[in-house]
């Protein structure tokens, strides 16, 4: 979206960071859990290494921010959301997902239909190298078809309920669905 003049003035080949908290979460691989909790029948609690641990997969996507920047051919690396859902077994209710960050303050959702599709990950690299603490790490989710807020950083947390609940952006007035150039006032 930015003059390819501009592109290289920007830090991070064309991110932009977005915290809602001042700082970012502290790392430490050997403490850091992942909580999977809520609607399902086997809760669990991953440390880091078993998170690896688990089946890994890379994909090319675009990101793109609700306000208007893209950053194209991201290379990711992580793990299937489907995966680590399978693991914990989402019970009969369970309609929708929550996503906790580290910082204690951001939240978001989908429903159980948006976190199947086949592109969605945890990822733990970014471009074949860790994610930084700036670009979510120890874990974010990856959603390519949506908008960035839908792409939680820091995860920490992923709890099944019910119902989706409106998250940090779109209790400021964002859509739920974050579709790339259907929602927030772009497309039909």
């Amino acid at each position: 979206m930015l003059p390819s003049s501009l592109r290289g003035a920007l830090p991070s080949g064309g991110w932009r960071i977005y915290t809602v908290t001042p700082g970012l979460p502290r790392f430490d691989p050997s403490s850091w859990r992942l909580h999977v909790d809520g609607l399902v029948t086997q809760p669990l609690t991953l440390g880091y290494q078993e998170v690896r641990g688990l089946p890994r997969v890379e994909q090319t996507s675009d990101f793109h921010c609700v306000t208007g920047w893209s950053v194209s051919n991201v290379r990711w690396t992580g793990v299937r959301l489907h995966d680590v859902l399978a693991a914990a077994a989402p019970s009969a209710d369970a309609k929708a997902i929550e996503f906790g960050s580290a910082d204690g303050a951001y939240v978001d959702g989908l429903t159980l239909g948006q976190a199947s599709l086949a592109d969605v990950m945890l990822a733990y690299e970014m471009d074949g190298e860790p994610l930084s603490r700036a670009h979510g790490a120890p874990l974010r989710l990856v959603i390519p078809e949506m908008y960035g807020y839908k792409n939680v950083k820091w995860v920490n947390r992923i709890t099944l309920s019910k119902g989706l609940s409106p998250g940090y952006w779109e209790l400021r007035g964002y859509d739920v669905d974050a579709w790339v150039g259907r929602s927030n006032g772009y497309g039909a």
